[in-house]
């Protein structure tokens, strides 16, 4: 098929690469750029080291770190007013993909104005914001690579995706060295993200050879080092493979889409604020199961990319072989069911039929090779529940 790449025009990557950001902000004619970043980050030095480089290399910077979690439009709106006023010419968002998903649609509403609701696929983006350069501290997300934003609606709850070439970074600097502190639950629920990422553009009917090189070479990856980055987070080994593996997984899903599993996902995210990546490792097991009759031999190259499956395994084999690994590798770190999370089981259950129509509204699931209906989309959250 025909297939249209769009990544950042410079990606720099590698442990110490951080050292360069200012100077890759003057390469890009910027001079006063607002740092967009949130505020756990914000305790501890990075930001100001940050602040310190640019200003070494004669720019004048701002710091908003009012971002949240899951983006919402209200902190969106705050940014824009923050950047608007502050006279800045361009964004470095620092963070994990809320401060990046946060900084692409304040560039959006900058360049565009209106509100996020107006820019909710399918509708487009006309004009592209100011310079962008992402700097991820999370091995996980790929919001540096990609052309989406998730943005939720203060006022109805819904988590919009927005998507267009418009929000893909200008540049991206991908230092594995910022990921060192992350934590054993982020850094599981971060890293299965990346694997769903990866997984989820390979099976995507919207795949190409392209992407396939990136899925592939990024899952067989994760699926190695993560329980190690998981166990022994100061493996440095394991923290620059997943870190370059989020970022490639990335580049896969911005060019062939996500599917069903991130399309149920972003409501649970929204309703019961589960983590993005934990509500992605709480489906992917199920929404595989569900999916792979459609795409036998697909998911079949998946198990033995990973490792799980041998190479002369049947397809039927192999991909039941990949569905027990995934619950196994879910109990492995110690991935809670939306019951073991917390979530009130009368609320959940009364949610569902409202979470299934905006799973299937947000257009991931068209993606899928089993494309599902409303009522399997129920079915599925149905069966999750106690994992």
């Amino acid at each position: 098929m025909r297939a249209e790449i769009q990544i950042p025009s410079i990606l720099k990557i590698g442990g110490g690469s951080f050292a360069e950001a200012a100077t890759l902000l003057v390469r890009l004619k910027c001079k006063r750029p607002l740092i967009v970043t949130d505020p756990f980050l914000m305790k501890g030095e990075l930001p100001e080291r940050l602040r310190q480089q640019m200003q070494d290399a004669g720019l004048s910077s701002g710091i908003f770190h009012e971002t949240v979690a899951d983006p919402t439009t209200a902190v969106v709106d705050a940014g824009v007013r923050v950047f608007v006023e502050g006279g800045h010419d361009s964004l470095v968002s620092l963070g994990g993909g809320s401060p990046i998903d946060t900084a692409k649609a304040i560039g959006m509403l900058a360049a565009n104005g209106g509100r996020v609701r107006d820019y909710k696929v399918p509708n487009p983006i006309p004009t592209a914001g100011p310079t962008h350069v992402a700097i991820p501290t999370t091995a996980g997300t790929g919001s540096e690579v990609t052309r989406f934003t998730v943005i939720t609606d203060v006022d109805s709850g819904e988590k919009m995706l927005i998507a267009g070439s418009a929000l893909v970074p200008t540049a991206a600097v991908v230092d594995y060295e910022l990921s060192l502190t992350m934590p054993p639950r982020l850094t599981a629920d971060t890293g299965t993200d990346s694997l769903t990422h990866a997984i989820e553009a390979y099976i995507s009917r919207r795949a190409n050879a392209f992407t396939d090189a990136f899925a592939l070479t990024a899952m067989k990856t994760i699926w190695r080092e993560l329980p190690t980055s998981f166990r022994d987070p100061g493996n440095l080994k394991a923290r620059e493979a997943m870190m370059l593996a989020a970022t490639q997984a990335g580049i896969a899903f911005s060019n062939a889409s996500v599917a069903l599993v991130h399309g149920m996902s972003r409501p649970l995210g929204a309703h019961f604020h589960i983590p993005h990546g934990l509500s992605n490792a709480m489906l992917l097991p199920a929404v595989t199961k569900f999916s792979t009759e459609a795409a036998m031999s697909r998911y079949a190259e998946c198990a033995r990319t990973m490792g799980i499956a041998r190479a002369d395994d049947s397809d039927g084999n192999a991909v039941a072989e990949m569905i027990d690994a995934l619950y196994e590798r879910n109990a492995e770190l110690q991935v809670p069911s939306p019951k073991q999370f917390g979530i009130d089981e009368e609320r959940y259950i009364a949610l569902i039929p409202t979470m299934a129509a905006q799973a299937l509204a947000s257009g991931s699931p068209q993606n899928n090779p089993r494309i599902p209906t409303v009522e399997e989309i129920e079915m599925i959250y149905s069966q999750v529940w106690q994992g």
